[in-house]
């Protein structure tokens, strides 16, 4: 069942009860939705997630809901903490989960799950597909936001990852430069190892720019996607195999150079 209900409550009542009887769904079930962030409601003019379902509304307060039967059973696996440095925090995020959530729900979400885990604010520094897995930093106040958002998008940070592709492929920081959605995007591409026995090559990749799905189509383009990737290659039964595992940069709040790697053999790709 996908259903979007949207409406201005007539008379002061509870979240749960107004969105009950709008919906027409059992309460249990819109108090699943709304602590899994599938609710919304206009607060102090902001447009925000409301998930206590005993919180008073008042008459004239526009309710959303965005329910996803499908959206809100999944259960992927949880993200791993690897280091609180206060201002921000260190996370692997494994495939299947989400950076941040969407109009119907964030429980799938990183961003979500370090809200719950550390119980403070958390602001979202940059993206990783939702099929990849890897390095991930979340901020927790919106300067320190700011300040490492600008290490990415200056291009001012290192960034490594792992892709086992298919095919035998053998090259050393192979630059790829083909445009996607009529922008720059550089790629560049160095052999680890080839497995004779499936015909597939294990690369280390670093990109210069971030441009979505930019690993994924420039790999794709040379004739070697990754394996397991639905979009450009051919779906197969193990997850997108690119994992983000080194991250370099001047760090702009502990102002020393920062080095994070994910530990092996318990982060890589086999």
């Amino acid at each position: 069942m996908r259903t979007t209900i949207d409406f201005t409550l007539e008379h002061s009542q509870t979240a749960v009860d107004a969105l009950s009887e709008a919906s027409g769904l059992p309460k249990q079930r819109i108090k699943d939705a709304m602590n899994k962030g599938a609710c919304w409601w206009t607060q102090k003019g902001k447009r925000v997630r409301l998930r206590k379902a005993k919180r008073q509304v008042r008459a004239g307060t526009r309710l959303q809901l965005f329910y996803d039967e499908a959206v809100l059973a999944r259960k992927p696996e949880p993200a791993t903490l690897l280091e609180d440095r206060r201002r921000y925090s260190i996370w692997f995020k494994p495939h299947g989960l989400l950076a941040q959530g969407s109009q119907w729900g964030d429980h799938c979400s990183l961003l979500r799950e370090a809200e719950v885990a550390l119980g403070r604010d958390c602001f979202l520094i940059h993206r990783l597909d939702a099929d990849a897995a890897g390095l991930m930093l979340i901020a927790h106040d919106s300067k320190a936001a700011g300040a490492l958002s600008q290490c990415f998008s200056g291009r001012t940070i290192t960034k490594h990852y792992q892709a086992r592709v298919s095919g035998e492929i053998t090259v050393q920081d192979q630059l790829i430069d083909a445009l996607i959605d009529d922008k720059e995007a550089i790629t560049r591409v160095s052999t680890l190892s080839i497995n004779e026995t499936d015909q597939t090559s294990l690369l280390q990749i670093s990109i210069e720019t971030g441009r979505k799905h930019q690993i994924r189509k420039h790999l794709a383009g040379i004739g070697h996607a990754i394996i397991g990737d639905r979009l450009y290659g051919r779906p197969a039964q193990e997850p997108l195999q690119l994992l983000a595992y080194f991250l370099e940069f001047d760090c702009p709040l502990e102002r020393r150079r920062v080095k994070i790697r994910l530990s092996e053999p318990e982060y890589s790709l086999k």
